[in-house]
């Protein structure tokens, strides 16, 4: 870094794809804060958009626990100045750790310091670690610090707790509920009909969405640029259902909320989302509608307890 660069004109860097924010995401940023503040420099959380899995290894498709307008919502209310979204392409991917460091750290953000976590890699075939960030920022002048991960949280692990309908050790993981968004499409109206009118979600590609079940939680409104901003910022307690519904035959698989006492939402085009608080149970099917419409009102009176 050339003489004369003030510590306000560089920058305290996070690095990592932040997939759902969780708790061990939020202590890397939550440092980078507070050494930004000590040194007067730029908070700035890096991440990447696809996921580089999508990049490496095309067709992989990992299920993604946020969107990345959450993400960057999600880092930013932090408290760093600056979400950098890179976008992850072949030719980044095959980037040495030294052309990363030199092209992103150095050139690009003027870093003074940089924050990961201990697990970190870089560069192509994932050749750098933290001694390697740590060697090159002695060349390029910004410290390295590496903060411990978190026993038993990570995204992966996550994952693995939505396929196996944990939402609530989903939720310890992240520090808050699982969220899936999307825009409220027309079904089959099923629920209207029995008395309980459902917001369809339609989800992005490749959504982390919990095992087929119903579910505890809520439903919200969320304003997104070009979409009706409708019941902007509203919250209610929702039943949701999550699944193939055993009960109808040939129905594909949906992500469906139900908002307690409201049956005057008018909620189609409006993007919403769907926080998952407990799993009342698996899905059924029931020998009669009048069997199901006493369970979806057992549903109800859980969902009540749970989220009141």
């Amino acid at each position: 870094m050339g003489p004369g660069v003030q510590d306000s004109e560089r920058a305290v860097v996070a690095i990592g794809v932040f997939d759902g924010v969780h708790r061990g995401h939020r202590r890397v940023v939550e440092r980078v804060v507070d050494i930004a503040r000590e040194r007067g420099a730029r908070g700035v959380a890096v991440t990447f958009e696809p996921h580089p899995t999508e990049v490496v290894r095309p067709g992989s498709h990992q299920p993604r626990l946020s969107t990345s307008r959450r993400r960057t919502e999600l880092l930013a209310g932090l408290g760093v100045d600056e979400v950098c979204v890179l976008e992850f392409t072949l030719e980044l991917s095959r980037m040495s750790p030294g052309e990363f460091v030199q092209t992103v750290l150095a050139d690009r953000l003027r870093a003074a310091a940089v924050v990961v976590g201990e697990g970190f890699t870089f560069g192509h075939h994932a050749a750098g670690d933290v001694e390697t960030l740590r060697t090159l920022g002695e060349k390029y002048d910004f410290t390295v610090e590496a903060v411990p991960l978190l026993d038993g949280v990570s995204s992966s692990g996550i994952r693995e707790r939505l396929v196996a309908g944990d939402v609530e050790g989903a939720t310890a993981a992240l520090g808050r509920p699982h969220r899936v968004e999307g825009v409220v499409v027309r079904g089959y109206q099923r629920g209207r009909q029995l008395g309980f009118p459902t917001a369809n979600v339609e989800t992005p590609p490749h959504t982390a969405i919990p095992a087929d079940g119903v579910y505890a939680g809520w439903l919200e409104c969320v304003p997104v640029a070009n979409l009706p901003a409708l019941y902007e910022g509203e919250r209610w307690p929702a039943a949701i259902s999550v699944g193939t519904n055993p009960t109808f035959e040939g129905v594909p698989r949906t992500v469906e909320a139900y908002a307690l006492d409201r049956d005057d939402l008018e909620l189609y085009g409006v993007h919403v989302a769907v926080d998952f608080a407990a799993r009342l149970r698996g899905n059924t099917r029931f020998d009669s509608i009048e069997a199901l419409v006493a369970q979806i009102h057992a549903d109800v009176a859980e969902t009540r307890r749970l989220t009141g």
